[in-house]
C-alpha cells in the first residue's frame, strides 16, 4: 500500500538560491536522517545510496537507486528512489515531486508531493508504525530544509 504526503514550506532565500541548494543532492540527502553514503553517477540523472534504519525488531539496510526523472529548472524536480534489504526482505520506494515558487515577499515557496511504500517483513509491523515513522522523517526533512534555507 502507498502512502501520499504533501507538505508545503515558506522560506526567506529568493528562487534562485533556494534552487541552488534544493539542487546539492548530497545536502538534501543529508535532510533525510536515515539515507548516507550518497554517490552521483550521472549529475542530475542518477544517484545511489544507503538507506539504514531501524524498525521495530529489524534492522534495515538498503542500497537505493534514486533517479531524477523530471527536471524543470527553478521550478520542479521529481524523482523516484527504490532500494531492497534482501536480509530483512523487504523493498522500499518513493516518488516525490519538489516544485519551487517565488513567493511575493521575495521568498520562495517549496511545496513536496509524493508517495512511498514498505513491503515486505518490515510491513508486518503494521502501517501505523511504519506511518509514524515516514512522519516523524518527513518532519526532520521539513525542518532542516526550513533551517537551510532561512536566509534569502
Amino acid at each position: 500500500m502507498a502512502t501520499s504526503f504533501d507538505r508545503s514550506i515558506a522560506v526567506a532565500a529568493a528562487p534562485e538560491a533556494a534552487w541552488k541548494v534544493l539542487l546539492d543532492v548530497s545536502t538534501v540527502a543529508s535532510w533525510v536522517p536515515i539515507v548516507e553514503d550518497v554517490q552521483e553517477k550521472t549529475f542530475l540523472e542518477q544517484y545511489i545510496a544507503v538507506l539504514k534504519d531501524q524498525v521495530g525488531p529489524f534492522r534495515l539496510r538498503a542500497d537505493l537507486d534514486i533517479r531524477v526523472t523530471e527536471l524543470r529548472p527553478l521550478e520542479l524536480v521529481r524523482i523516484a528512489a527504490s532500494g531492497e534489504d534482501r536480509q530483512v526482505g523487504s523493498r522500499i520506494s518513493v516518488d516525490a515531486a519538489l516544485q519551487l515558487e517565488a513567493a511575493p515577499d521575495g521568498g520562495s515557496s517549496i511545496n513536496v508531493v509524493g508517495t512511498y511504500e514498505v513491503t515486505g517483513r518490515i510491513a508486518t509491523l503494521g502501517a501505523g508504525t511504519i506511518r509514524r515513522k515516514a512522519d516523524k522523517i518527513l518532519e526532520q526533512f521539513f525542518g532542516s530544509a526550513e533551517k537551510a534555507l532561512a536566509s534569502g
